[in-house]
C-alpha cells in the first residue's frame, strides 16, 4: 500500500505528520531541482512553518529533465517521510509541504503558469553547480542556457509576471556556489539581457537574489531503505528521504515579497553570508571530497569508514584546522575547533551510510570553491597545503576510473582507457606543474608541483 493522504492514517500514530490542512493553500514556492536535498532541507523547514499556521507557502517542484521524483511524490500527493537517522536510532515525519512535482520537458507551460502564478513569491534552487550553466570563464554559457535550462523558464514566467502587473519574486539559490545569490542574479541578467533587455531591468529593478548557506548530509536512498521502512511503517514511500539529525540554514535577509518565518524553525537571516558560506565550502565541503577521493582510493565506501581511518582521519583534522581555518575570517560566536568538532560527530555517524561516490560525483564543479581558494591564499602567503595536494592526487586518480565509477564532465577531456599511472604523468608528472585545465585551476596549474609520492 503506498502513502498518500488516503492512507497517512494508516501509519504508526507515533510518526509525526502534517498537523495541517493542505486541501485549499495555494503554492507559493517554486522549486527548481527538487531532489532528496530539497526534501530533507527547505521543504522541511517550510513544512515546519505551515505546522505553525502560516498559509499559501505549499511548495510546486520542478524537475529540470528525470520524472523520477514526479513518479515518486506526485501519486503519493506529494508527501514523503523524511527518515533522521543517528547512532540512537531512526526518526520518521511525514513532510506535506511539496503539493505536486512538475517535469519540465513534459509540462513546460505548467512551469512557467507556477513562476507567474500571483501566489508565488519566491523561486528557489538546488540544480547543483552544473545548473548553472557557466562557461569557462564563468560568464554563460548560452548554448547550454538555450537547452533545457532554468534561464529558458524564467525568462517565460518573469516576462508574464511583468505583463500582468504582478509584483517581483525573490530569486533564492540553495547551491554549495560561492556567492551563490550574486552569480545567479549575474547569469540571469546575462541572458535576459541577450533575451530581452526590458525584462532584464525590469527584473533589476523588482526581484531579488539572496545569498544562502545550507547544510544537512543527505545521503542517496536506496531500494534497500524503501523496503525497510515500509517493512516497519506499513505503507510503500518511494519518496523517502534520508538525512543526519543536524540542519543549517543561513540566508541573505534580502526578498522581494513575503517569505515563511522560517527564522522560527533555526534559519539564520544575516546581512552578509559569505562568512558563513566560506566556512561551510572550505571546512565541510572541502573535508567531504577529500574524505571522498582518499577513502576511494583507501578501498572503502562510505564516510564513517573512511573517517574510522586513522590515518585519513588525521588528515581530515589537519585540513579542517590547519588548513582551511587559517583562512577564514573572524565570526562572531564561531569557533574553528568547536566546529571541526561537531564536523568530526557527523562525519561518525554509522547510521547514514553517506556513499563516497555520492560525494565524488562532479569533482572538477566542486573542488574550485572547496580546495582552492583556500590553497590559493596559502599558496600566496607561502604556506603549504599537504592535505589538499594530497587530495588533488587523489582525484586526479579517481578520474581513471580504477577506484569507482566516474561522473565527472571534465573526465571526457582525458582518455581514461590509458593507466592511472600514465593519466597521472601526463597531467602533473613526478615533480613538473601541474598540466590541469586553467578553468578549474587558474594560475595555480603554472604556479604550483603536484608530487606523486
Amino acid at each position: 500500500m503506498r502513502l498518500n493522504t488516503a492512507t497517512l492514517d494508516n501509519l504508526p500514530p507515533s510518526i509525526a505528520r502534517p498537523g495541517y490542512e493542505r486541501q485549499g493553500q495555494a503554492s507559493g514556492i517554486v522549486h527548481f531541482g527538487i531532489g532528496a536535498f530539497h526534501r530533507a532541507h527547505q521543504a522541511v523547514y517550510t513544512d515546519a512553518a505551515l505546522g505553525r499556521g502560516e498559509r499559501d507557502w505549499l511548495i510546486t517542484g520542478v524537475s529540470l529533465r528525470s520524472a523520477n521524483v514526479a513518479d515518486q511524490l506526485n501519486p503519493q500527493d506529494g508527501l514523503y517521510l523524511a527518515n533522521m537517522r543517528s547512532a540512537a536510532g531512526d526518526a520518521f515525519r511525514v513532510i506535506g509541504s511539496v503539493a505536486k512535482v512538475l517535469v519540465a520537458g513534459g509540462s513546460p507551460e505548467a512551469v512557467v503558469a507556477a513562476i507567474a502564478a500571483p501566489s508565488t513569491h519566491i523561486v528557489s534552487f538546488t540544480v547543483t553547480e552544473k545548473g548553472y550553466c557557466r562557461a569557462a570563464d564563468g560568464s554563460l554559457d548560452h548554448n547550454l542556457a538555450d537547452g533545457a535550462s532554468i534561464y529558458r523558464f524564467l525568462h517565460a514566467g518573469l516576462a508574464q509576471r511583468r505583463a500582468e502587473g504582478l509584483p517581483g519574486v525573490t530569486l533564492l539559490s540553495c547551491d554549495n556556489l560561492s556567492d551563490n545569490g550574486r552569480q545567479l542574479e549575474r547569469l540571469v541578467g546575462e541572458y535576459l539581457l541577450r533575451q530581452d533587455a526590458a525584462l532584464a531591468h525590469w527584473v533589476g529593478e523588482n526581484c531579488t537574489f539572496p545569498c544562502s548557506m545550507v547544510d544537512r548530509i543527505v545521503p542517496a536512498t536506496t531500494t534497500g531503505d524503501v523496503d525497510a521502512a515500509e517493512e516497519l511503517l506499513g505503507l510503500r514511500d518511494t519518496g523517502l528521504v534520508l538525512t543526519e539529525p543536524f540542519t543549517q540554514w543561513v540566508i541573505e535577509d534580502r526578498f522581494a515579497g513575503p517569505r515563511p518565518q522560517w527564522e522560527k524553525s533555526g534559519v539564520q537571516f544575516v546581512a552578509d553570508v559569505a562568512p558563513w558560506e566560506k566556512a561551510k565550502l572550505r571546512m565541510l565541503n572541502g573535508a567531504h571530497s577529500a574524505l571522498a577521493y582518499i577513502g576511494l582510493m583507501r578501498g572503502y565506501d562510505y564516510v564513517h569508514q573512511a573517517i574510522a581511518d586513522q590515518q585519513i582521519r588525521e588528515m581530515i583534522q589537519q585540513l579542517m584546522l590547519a588548513e582551511a581555518a587559517p583562512t577564514l575570517p573572524k565570526m562572531p560566536g564561531f569557533s574553528a575547533l568547536d566546529y571541526a568538532t561537531d564536523l568530526m560527530v557527523r562525519f561518525d555517524n554509522p547510521a547514514l551510510n553517506h556513499r563516497l561516490e555520492q560525494i565524488a560525483m562532479d569533482g572538477s564543479q566542486k573542488i574550485p570553491q572547496r580546495w582552492l581558494e583556500t590553497l590559493r591564499e596559502r599558496h600566496e602567503l607561502g604556506r603549504q597545503s599537504p592535505v589538499i595536494m594530497a587530495a588533488i592526487a587523489a582525484w586526479i586518480h579517481h578520474l581513471s576510473g580504477r577506484y569507482g565509477s566516474v561522473s565527472d564532465p571534465i573526465a571526457e577531456q582525458f582518455n581514461l582507457a590509458v593507466s592511472t599511472e600514465a593519466l597521472a604523468e601526463k597531467l602533473f608528472g613526478a615533480h613538473a606543474p601541474m598540466e590541469l585545465p586553467s578553468e578549474i585551476f587558474g594560475t595555480l596549474s603554472s604556479s604550483m608541483a603536484v608530487r606523486r609520492d
